[in-house]
């Protein structure tokens, strides 16, 4: 659980680049709709977003993206986690131009436990505008009500402020620390703790400012 979403998949057949079992979302000036392997534009601001130095201080992959190549795969298992229901991977866009702003999924969905992980990240042209909070609480209230989850987890790594400011404003709260829960910065032998947050159907929606 990272407050990105951070492990990428081979598919293991062909598949159709952007097929979706979920809608395209809308709401505080931006919508959410799913990623498309076939568009160049899309490929390149995964890559872009994978590859940010930022987003790497946080973050390790379970499977590196290092060219376009990687980023189209990446983005065809995406649309397979799409269409089976497993996970929601939405392309965070500007509603009025379309500008691709950043990402946000919700992961790993159980239906049966009724729980979800979510995880964003944000383009550095795009950051300082409030683009992770809007989509997150976009996001938030169609997996707590439309999609019928109860619970959604939301974790970053230990000392990521910023991350845990987003997540407090939209309703998750901290719910503490994880021991060792997460690779280390371009590591996968050495681990470092987790803030874990948690919001629940019947919390109070949270109010924007």
């Amino acid at each position: 659980m990272t407050s990105v979403d951070a492990q990428h998949n081979d598919p293991p057949s062909p598949s159709p680049s952007s097929s979706s079992s979920f809608p395209d979302l809308h709401g505080h000036g931006i919508r959410l709709r799913p990623w498309d392997a076939d568009s160049d534009v899309d490929v390149a601001a995964w890559l872009r977003g994978l590859t940010d130095p930022e987003f790497r201080r946080w973050n390790t992959p379970l499977k590196q993206v290092d060219d376009l190549a990687d980023a189209r795969r990446s983005l065809r298992a995406k649309a397979l986690g799409m269409a089976d229901g497993s996970t929601a991977s939405y392309c965070v866009t500007d509603a009025a131009g379309g500008a691709v702003l950043g990402h946000i999924g919700v992961n790993a969905i159980d239906l049966v436990l009724s729980v979800a992980r979510v995880g964003y990240w944000v383009l550095p042209e795009a950051r300082g505008q409030g683009v992770a909070t809007r989509a997150l609480a976009v996001v938030s209230r169609w997996a707590l009500t439309e999609l019928g989850l109860h619970r959604l987890e939301l974790g970053h790594a230990l000392g990521h402020e910023a991350s845990c400011r987003i997540a407090e404003r939209c309703g998750f709260r901290y719910e503490g620390t994880l021991r060792g829960a997460m690779f280390e910065a371009g590591r996968n032998d050495v681990f470092r703790d987790l803030h874990l947050h948690g919001r629940i159907a019947t919390d109070p929606e949270p109010q924007l400012q």
